[in-house]
């Protein structure tokens, strides 16, 4: 048992679980082997030896390396051999304690993970360094504040994935040599200085209120547009039912119009017909005389109208009659004008208006228009003939 030499903390851990182990020898163990065995805290050469299941067990014959038992019955020459460091081959959770970092905007963070691991080679894993478990540990810490410090606060939380992989690959180029594969790491708490989450709650509020803010601009933009949407539409079904309003007046009144046209040409066509024949001009001038009535009776309604009858054959002498009724008036006019004015205002404001005077002749079926200067007490003459 002379010369054993300490595997350092991850071998040690393994031989703790190994006092429990049960008895892995041909024959029973005294009690003094059994207190050498825990001495040194690796298995004693009993010849014959059962290495369990997921352990690799490395063997030096005369202090140099010899070969590594695998599970199962395996066998070793007394005195020469000897069992040098045992390897776990499952997977290892190793616990990375808290450790500050500074991120790239200078914001100081403790932040603590969980890193696991597997021996791939044990040979590397048993001469390639002195104590895998502390070395491995180390690496993390130094890999994870390296990474740390490429990104800023935010991005710590926003992109932790990408962070544990990028940890876990800067690892593995350097656990390589010692026999060992990074399999994951897990960030599992980050703590922040007060300032700096007082600075976080802040601005989460105001990014609350930013979008509460929005999403009030967005509704009230929303009532908006449905209020002018409704407002279009019901001025455009109003314009058009204006527009269809006076087309269908329009229509009416051109069928009218082509009714009224139809039936002026229908009753001419009749006029024309009873005419050509016997007393038809006879009914035609009754006609005429029937409406020439009509519209002296419409004349008589206005007081300003005077209906002078004359002789038809002779219109020179009626338009002398008119123009000699009309100078007598205007003679009169001219004598009030010149006399003292006594009136009031009222009065004044109650007299008639100067009007000029329209001589109206009727010749058989002819209307003649005069005008003539203004007259304060006539101003329409019709002459009949």
């Amino acid at each position: 048992m002379a010369g054993v030499v300490r595997s350092g903390a991850l071998s040690m851990a393994l031989r703790i679980g190994a006092r429990t182990r049960p008895q892995t020898g041909l024959f029973p163990q005294t009690s003094l082997t059994h207190l050498a065995r825990h001495a040194s805290g690796l298995p004693m050469n009993t010849v014959i030896l059962f290495v369990p299941q997921q352990e690799a067990w490395v063997v030096e014959r005369m202090g140099r390396y010899h070969r590594i038992l695998e599970p199962g019955f395996n066998l070793l020459i007394p005195i020469l051999d000897r069992i040098k460091y045992v390897q776990s081959l499952k997977e290892i959770v190793i616990d990375i304690p808290e450790q500050s970092a500074i991120t790239i905007d200078n914001v100081t963070l403790q932040i603590d993970g969980v890193l696991y691991l597997r021996i791939l080679d044990p040979y590397k894993a048993s001469y390639g360094v002195e104590d895998p478990e502390y070395a491995v540990t180390q690496l993390a810490q130094t890999t994870m504040r390296s990474e740390i410090g490429k990104i800023t606060m935010d991005q710590v939380f926003k992109e932790r994935e990408v962070l544990n992989v990028a940890i876990v690959d800067a690892i593995n180029l350097a656990a390589d040599a010692w026999g060992m594969r990074c399999l994951r790491y897990e960030i599992r708490d980050i703590q922040m200085p007060d300032r700096v989450k007082e600075a976080m709650v802040m601005q989460v509020e105001a990014e609350r209120k930013k979008r509460a803010a929005i999403l009030e601009s967005e509704g009230l933009r929303e009532a908006e547009i449905n209020v002018a949407e409704g407002k279009k539409k019901a001025r455009i079904l109003a314009s058009e039912a204006v527009r269809m309003e006076e087309t269908n007046r329009a229509e009416g009144e051109a069928n009218a119009i082509t009714l009224r046209a139809k039936a002026r040409a229908e009753s001419l066509q009749v006029v024309s017909e009873v005419i050509g024949k016997q007393y038809g001009s006879q009914a035609a001038s009754l006609n005429v005389a029937e409406q020439y009535v009509q519209a002296f009776s419409h004349l008589a309604k206005t007081g300003n109208t005077l209906v002078l009858p004359s002789n038809t054959g002779d219109v020179s002498s009626m338009v002398a009659q008119a123009m000699a009724i009309y100078g007598n008036l205007n003679q009169h006019n001219q004598k009030q004008l010149e006399a003292p004015d006594t009136t009031t205002t009222e009065e004044k404001k109650e007299d008639s208006p100067m009007k000029d005077v329209v001589l109206y002749i009727v010749v058989k079926d002819t209307f003649m228009c005069i005008s003539l200067p203004y007259s304060k007490q006539l101003d329409v003459f019709v002459f009949y003939y």
